[in-house]
């Protein structure tokens, strides 16, 4: 019996052609952004812990400043729409598996049919004086990287012998998940990552590279 394809897709520079968070922070540049970004690239802080305190730099009187702008400024990959339907056509499991921010990936995400709770992201609250940033996917025992929105534990939580594991993304936050799938789709820092491990992967910079290649496969 032949395995369903499930497919756990990135957002932030996979689904949009820039990463939101960086965005965001670049344009408000609330001071202190930076050193955190290198305390995370370094590993001396979790994702977690990073990404909550760039955004406790940021007031919650500019909520809507902020939100209208990481809305307008993103821009989406060539393809998606057309992966989304070839996704449907194909009896594809599509799951958005993002290290990204509910406040943007709802609104962005809402033109194109994809049920919520295939929607995996990090929550925010704006009832304090600074944006809270929120973790209702923390990881399992088996990870002990403290993501934030743990990849690898909802990727486990599908069982290998039912699933094809196919991973699409670009940056450190989908390198974890990656070791854990059939077949990854990569670009940026994560090419970079699977070169050193010399793990296959295939190139893409639109999703219609990913549809024609997941055509030219056959399912397992």
């Amino acid at each position: 019996m032949s395995k369903a394809r499930i497919v756990f897709c990135d957002f932030d520079g996979t689904i949009t052609v820039n990463d939101n968070i960086v965005a965001i922070m670049k344009h408000f540049d609330p001071p202190g952004w930076e050193p955190i970004v290198e305390k995370i690239l370094d590993k001396s802080i979790s994702i977690r812990q990073g990404v909550g305190a760039m955004f406790a730099l940021l007031p919650t009187s500019r909520k809507e400043e902020i939100v209208d702008y990481a809305i307008t400024n993103a821009v989406i990959r060539d393809g998606f729409r057309e992966f989304v339907d070839y996704c449907q056509a194909n009896h594809i499991q599509l799951l958005i598996t993002s290290g990204g921010i509910d406040f943007f990936i709802y609104p962005l995400l809402k033109p194109f049919p994809i049920p919520t709770e295939h929607i995996y992201s990090n929550g925010s609250s704006f009832e304090g004086s600074t944006i809270e940033i929120l973790w209702p996917n923390p990881c399992d025992e088996h990870c002990t990287t403290d993501c934030g929105m743990c990849k690898t534990s909802i990727i486990r939580s599908y069982d290998s012998e039912h699933y094809e594991k196919i991973i699409i993304g670009d940056s450190i936050t989908d390198f974890e998940g990656a070791k854990l799938v059939d077949t990854i789709f990569a670009r940026s820092h994560l090419v970079d990552m699977c070169k050193q491990l010399d793990y296959p992967y295939y190139a893409f910079e639109s999703f219609f590279d990913i549809i024609k290649q997941l055509e030219a496969d056959p399912v397992v």
